[in-house]
C-alpha cells in the first residue's frame, strides 16, 4: 500500500475500506469452513467407496473360480466396454464441482441360451465394481477442485485478516493523530494570535 494521505477525506476513506473489509470477512470464513467440511466430507465418501468395493469383490469372490476358462473373461469384456461415464454438475460452497450418476456400457447383455447360469450376476457384480471406481474418481475430483477454492480462500481470507485490515487501522490511527496535532496546533495558534491581538488593542 502507498503511503497514506494525512486528511480527513483520507480518513473517511480508510474507515469506509475497514467497514467493507469487517463485513466480507465474516463471508470468506463461513466459505472456508464449508469448504473445510466438504473436504472431510469427499474423504468419508471416498472411504465408504472403498468399503463398498471391497464388499463387491468378496461377493465376487465365489464366481472367480467359475472364471477359469479363457472365453468367461474374454465374454466379460465383450459385455463391460464402458461408453460412458456420466456425471452432472453440482455447485458447492461457490465451485461447479461433478456428480456421479452412472456407467453406460456398450455391448448386449449375457447370452441366456449360451453363458452360464451364474454368469449374469457376476456381470453385474463387476460392473458394479467399475460403477463404484468411477464414483470415487469423481468424488477425488470434487476433492480436488474443493481443495483448490480453499487454497484461494484461506489466502484471501489471511489477507483481509493480516494485511488489509491491520493496515486500514494503522491508516485510521495515523491520520488521527495527525488532525489531532493539527488541531492543537490550530488552538494553540489562535490562542497566540488573540493573546498579540490583546496586547496590541491595550
Amino acid at each position: 500500500m502507498g503511503k497514506v494521505k494525512l486528511t480527513k477525506t483520507a480518513l473517511k476513506q480508510e474507515r469506509d475500506s475497514l467497514k467493507q473489509f469487517q463485513r466480507f470477512l465474516p463471508t470468506l470464513q463461513l466459505k472456508k469452513q464449508q469448504l473445510q467440511l466438504e473436504m472431510r466430507t469427499c474423504l468419508e465418501r471416498i472411504e465408504s467407496n472403498e468399503q463398498r468395493e471391497a464388499k463387491t469383490k468378496e461377493e465376487l469372490s465365489g464366481w472367480v473360480v467359475l472364471f477359469g476358462t479363457d472365453s468367461v473373461p474374454a465374454r466379460i469384456g465383450e459385455i463391460l466396454k464402458i461408453r460412458e461415464v456420466i456425471s452432472g454438475s453440482q455447485n458447492i460452497a461457490g465451485v461447479n464441482v461433478p456428480v456421479f450418476e452412472r456407467v453406460d456400457f456398450e455391448g448386449s447383455g449375457p447370452d441366456l441360451y449360451h453363458d452360464e447360469p451364474w454368469f449374469d450376476d457376476a456381470v453385474e457384480a463387476v460392473k458394479n465394481i467399475i460403477s463404484i471406481r468411477a464414483e470415487r474418481d469423481i468424488i477425488r475430483k470434487q476433492y480436488d477442485l474443493i481443495e483448490a477454492e480453499l487454497r484461494v480462500t484461506t489466502q484471501r481470507v489471511n489477507l483481509f485478516e493480516k494485511v488489509m485490515i491491520p493496515e486500514c487501522k494503522e491508516n485510521i490511527r495515523k491520520i488521527q493523530i495527525y488532525i489531532g496535532d493539527q488541531n492543537t496546533a490550530a488552538v494553540a495558534r489562535s490562542k497566540i494570535a488573540k493573546k498579540k491581538l490583546q496586547e496590541t488593542v491595550a
